[in-house]
């Protein structure tokens, strides 16, 4: 059974009991600020788990692009060591809201396990929550005797809080769950020990496939737990274990999800990987065979992640892709040999492997290799830097431990993997000071959880039952209720309070445009509104204080200024997504913007730097739909399918649901939810301020409209007038700065012959100076040359023989610089090294450089301490 068809079955078998099957939601979470990523099949249900919203179906199934690579579930580091964890799965899963319950959950799995798959009764085993008297939550009684009645008693294994209670998060939703594990060790080995006292014990072939969550409570934020006002069912299903299972093997990677992506490595590498069933493999086999499995692990969260729209970074969620992908590269280098970047031909592999049912993978395939090959190619830079600055560090080491704080540096500065400076360290003969590392590593995490550290209150709620509704896209003020409120509590941000109102004409942070800001105003006090944003489909006001009489009716108001200079750099952002498509062609998509008061910015798909022309055709562009003054069509609630075929735009990884909203300029059209100005004419003009790279094969515009090309202009102008001051008011400013720079240019050369004057005459005098030190030609001085006229003296003095070591210092403008200039032959015979050598004394200047290993600068900042950086040299050749 290929994964394809074990995939499909599930889908079918749910389908057939009733489940509406829909699409898995993006792997990058872009609505919900409590989470990065998807982790679990059920996150982008939460909203109708807390009663914030309602489904599409009581019965729902899919299959669920999961990452867990961050925050509580964190598997990164088990990735590759073992068979069974990887950082994105699929998780198969069945919902039920408030309809079915134990009783229909449990029988329909075991009839898809037995009856469907065909996995033998006998390797499966079953737990359920033995209960938790200091909680008040029994001994799961209802689903033992369901599952009693399905398999010997004997299989049914009690499981504790940690292994049979599923939470949410600290607070929310939870319940007790019923697991499935199977059991697929040989005859011998079971005949041998049992499978049950392996559940749960990280056995490698004893493993949970399927966890069916009964969620009936609600954890409260001092830990008490209530009862929901519904009994919801919540399963996840891993599919890479269950393929496992169902294909006869005892590794995820030996099946079809994984071997052609294996099997592409073993080509590109010329190293070959062993599965699971070979035993007594090399050491060195299974570095390999570890190596291989962390890159084909790695390069499908990579990828994924990527065609959902998140581009690898320094911060946030970008981080951690970017991390992921150098754990893969830092692999393939140490133990495959890869010097060259390698991991971006997978791409085509996966694309076809699994394009069908998910289908961004294919659409966004040459993104995708574009930016892992950049990335790879720009870490392998990294790993070349790091492994200098690693020699640096040995070479300064007194004894045969290197500091663990220096290992901490170039891990935390420069990126350099900790695993890879301990392998360098022992096969040069030193150890790492790895409790030095890791308190450094420590002090650094308490640093980040101080900082991030919030603490949210339990909703108080004020009118139960209200369903808010947002009544912004058609007024600015309306009169409201607060139907519930909490407090937040940060490090960031301090004590703030989140407000939910019975309906709100203030838009929430989304589709890149900034929340709106505003007042809460009743007849005795103004509560202001700092910010506005969507979690689980509740729209939060925050602000920094309540109102006294929370009960009191309210006047909801907008900061209208704000939200109209907002609206006009969203509708330009539209506008000039047209104007690139039409331009620079319709490979052209948006991979994320920014839409604030002050400015726009735009992500966008394309291969080379845009010219002065193209940009230039895209402000005409734009500037010529404001100018035909062209009115906004929008439509509400109409079928999302029936929008893209009239021509909608719709954007790679982001969630839609059934109905949309459709924004129409002229010829633009986009599935949009922001805040739009009525008419383009209220744009006023559309100015283009930068463009540039962002990753490989993306492009980043920023640009402003209104107000702010206002200002742009104003100081333009001012600028202009204070040249024409600074040039003595000339009548043709254009002529004046030509003569200007023709001056200059004329100044230049004349400078240039006087410095080569110099050199010569310099050079006659230095020659004199030159001493011989241990069969080396040795000068170390300071001369009063710009550092290109030392350069030149150098290689002067240099061609007059061989064995000369010399470090010319100079102050041009109190700016120290060191120049060295080694002749080859003494590189070879005595060691010396230019390079090394600025670096040494580059510290007396309080700055650094390098070269090559016969010609090397340095520069600093310290003029004071170039007598002591010419008296150190002479150390070099003594």
């Amino acid at each position: 059974m290929t994964s394809q068809d074990v995939r499909k079955q599930f889908l079918d078998f749910f389908a057939s009991k009733g489940h509406l099957i829909v699409p898995s939601a993006p792997i990058v979470l872009k609505d919900d600020p409590t989470l990065m990523f998807n982790n679990s099949g059920m996150a982008q249900f939460k909203e109708y788990f807390l009663g914030n919203g309602t489904p599409k179906s009581t019965r729902i199934a899919d299959t669920q692009k999961c990452l867990r690579v961050s925050g509580k579930h964190n598997d990164l580091e088990d990735v590759g060591f073992d068979t069974y964890h990887h950082t994105m799965f699929e998780m198969l899963g069945n919902w039920s809201f408030g309809d079915y319950f134990k009783k229909e959950a449990i029988n329909w799995a075991w009839e898809l396990l037995t009856e469907v798959y065909k996995i033998p009764k006998e390797n499966l085993y079953v737990s359920v929550f033995e209960g938790n008297p200091d909680e008040n939550v029994p001994f799961d009684q209802e689903a033992w005797d369901i599952w009693k009645e399905l398999i010997d008693e004997d299989r049914i294994i009690l499981g504790n809080k940690k292994d049979n209670f599923w939470e949410m998060g600290d607070q929310g939703p939870c319940g007790p769950c019923s697991e499935i594990h199977v059991d697929i060790r040989s005859a011998e080995e079971k005949a041998l020990v049992s499978g049950k006292s392996l559940v749960n014990n990280d056995h490698p072939q004893v493993v949970e496939i399927w966890n069916n969550v009964f969620m009936e409570f609600n954890r409260k934020a001092d830990g008490s737990l209530e009862k929901l006002p519904a009994k919801h069912v919540d399963t996840g299903m891993g599919f890479e274990r269950l393929c496992m299972a169902l294909q006869g093997k005892t590794s995820n990677y030996d099946t079809d999800v994984f071997m052609p992506l294996i099997e592409k490595v073993e080509q590109i590498t010329g190293l070959k990987y062993t599965s699971n069933e070979v035993l007594n493999i090399s050491e060195e086999q299974n570095k390999t065979n570890i190596a291989i499995r962390v890159v084909v692990d790695h390069v499908r969260a990579v990828a994924f992640a990527i065609a959902d729209g998140q581009l690898p970074s320094n911060t946030g969620a970008g981080y951690v892709i970017r991390r992921i992908l150098r754990r893969a590269i830092r692999y393939g280098f140490t133990f495959l040999n890869t010097k060259e970047p390698f991991i971006n031909q997978l791409v085509a592999v996966l694309a076809n492997q699994m394009g069908e049912f998910f289908p961004e993978i294919k659409s966004q395939q040459q993104l995708v290799i574009n930016v892992i090959r950049e990335e790879e190619a720009s870490f392998l830079r990294t790993l070349d830097q790091g492994l200098q600055l690693l020699e640096n560090v040995v070479a300064e080491t007194k004894g045969s431990t290197v500091s663990g704080t220096k290992a901490f540096e170039l891990y935390d500065t420069f990126g350099f993997p900790i695993d890879l400076t301990a392998l360098i360290l022992r096969e040069k003969g030193f150890e790492l000071d790895e409790a030095g590392f890791n308190a450094a590593m420590q002090e650094q995490k308490n640093r980040s959880r101080a900082a991030s550290e919030v603490s949210t209150e339990d909703w108080s709620v004020l009118i139960p039952g209200n369903v808010e509704t947002f009544v912004g896209y058609d007024q600015s003020e309306s009169d409201v209720k607060i139907t519930r409120i909490r407090k937040v509590d940060s490090k960031k941000d301090g004590v703030l309070y989140q407000i939910v109102l019975d309906n709100t004409p203030f838009y929430p942070e989304g589709g890149g445009q900034v929340g709106d800001k505003g007042l809460l105003v009743s007849a005795n006090e103004t509560i202001e509104i700092i910010d506005t944003k969507k979690e689980n489909n509740l729209i939060l006001h925050f602000a920094k204080k309540l109102p006294e009489n929370v009960n009191a009716g309210f006047i909801a108001k907008v900061n209208q200024d704000l939200r109209s200079l907002s609206s006009r750099n969203h509708s330009a952002t539209h506008l000039m997504h047209q104007a690139l498509r039409s331009i620079l062609g319709t490979h052209v998509e948006q991979k994320g913007s920014l839409v604030n008061p002050n400015y726009l910015r735009f992500d966008f798909s394309h291969f080379a730097k845009m010219t002065e022309t193209e940009l230039q055709q895209v402000e005409d562009f734009v500037n010529a739909r404001i100018q035909e003054q062209l009115p906004l069509v929008e439509r509400r609630n109409i079928p999302f399918a029936q929008a893209v075929q009239e021509g909608a735009m719709a954007l790679f990884g982001e969630k839609y649901g059934d109905e949309v909203r459709a924004i129409k300029f002229g010829e633009s059209m986009e599935l949009c939810g922001g805040i739009h100005v009525k008419n383009t004419a209220e744009i006023w003009h559309f100015k283009i301020v930068s463009e540039g790279a962002v990753a490989a094969g993306i492009r980043r515009i920023e640009a402003i409209t209104s107000d702010a090309v206002k200002a742009h202009f104003a100081s333009y102008e001012n600028t202009l007038n204070e040249v024409k001051s600074a040039l003595k008011n000339p009548q043709d400013i254009l002529k004046a700065v030509h003569s200007m720079q023709e001056e200059n240019a004329k100044l230049a050369k004349q400078i240039e012959a006087l410095v080569k004057d110099k050199v010569k005459n310099l050079k006659t005098s230095l020659i004199a100076e030159i001493q011989e030190i241990n069969g080396v030609q040795f000068l170390a001085k300071l001369v009063d040359l710009n550092p290109e006229g030392a350069k030149d003296l150098a290689y002067e003095l240099g061609n007059l023989g061989n064995n000369l070591f010399l470090v010319l210092a100079t102050a041009d403008e109190e700016k120290p610089m060191l120049t060295c200039y080694v002749s080859k032959e003494l590189v070879a015979q005595k060691n010396l090294n230019a390079g090394q050598v600025v670096r040494e004394l580059g510290k007396f200047i309080q700055g650094g450089g390098g070269g090559q290993p016969f010609f090397a600068t340095a520069g600093g900042k310290n003029v004071a301490g170039i007598q002591q950086a010419l008296d150190k040299a002479i150390e070099f050749v003594k």
